[in-house]
């Protein structure tokens, strides 16, 4: 089913007048109020120690419960791309961002409240100010630091966050060798 299905009336004044006009976007027959709907910007944080190990979580809530993830989440309103994943890198894991470098995005669906929500996935190379002292916050049930080589990118539970590993993992060994 597509998204747009689920929007039944014009968000602006109520009318059930509320007809897809193409792909991406229903208009109201009423109003004349169009809605597109567009993906939900999203960030995912690679944190690399001194040893050049990665911080990895585990997932304490659905989708994908249990597998293996990286600190990151929805940004909020009003926010950049680099506040929001500071924040959810302290909210997940009680950590201090210090520096961001964007490396790349992924688009990606997560199901919320049985909603498939549309993202667009922005991954951060994050240098943090004390990497000692690692908690389990918020919606993660574990972290912990993994050696590069030890890390299956198939172990991670969402799609976008297993492609980005794949492709940190290409790249950041080539940097190292």
């Amino acid at each position: 089913m597509h998204p747009l299905e689920l929007f039944k009336y014009c968000p602006k004044c109520g009318s059930d007048h509320f007809e897809a006009c193409n792909e991406k976007a229903k208009k109201c027959k009423d109003c004349g109020f169009v809605y597109y709907f567009n993906s939900s910007a999203a960030t995912v944080a690679f944190i690399l120690n001194e040893k050049k190990e990665l911080l990895v979580c585990r997932r304490a809530k659905e989708p994908a419960k249990g597998t293996l993830d990286l600190s990151g989440g929805f940004i909020d309103m009003f926010e950049t791309a680099e506040q929001g994943v500071a924040r959810e890198v302290k909210e997940e894991t009680g950590l201090e961002v210090i520096a961001t470098r964007y490396l790349f995005s992924l688009p990606n669906t997560y199901l919320y409240s049985g909603f498939l929500v549309h993202t667009l996935d922005s991954f951060f190379l994050c240098q943090v100010a004390d990497d000692s002292r690692v908690e389990a916050m918020d919606d993660v049930a574990a972290s912990c630091w993994m050696p590069l080589e030890q890390i299956h990118p198939e172990e991670f539970g969402l799609d976008s966050v297993r492609e980005g590993v794949t492709r940190f993992l290409k790249e950041e060994l080539w940097n190292l060798k």
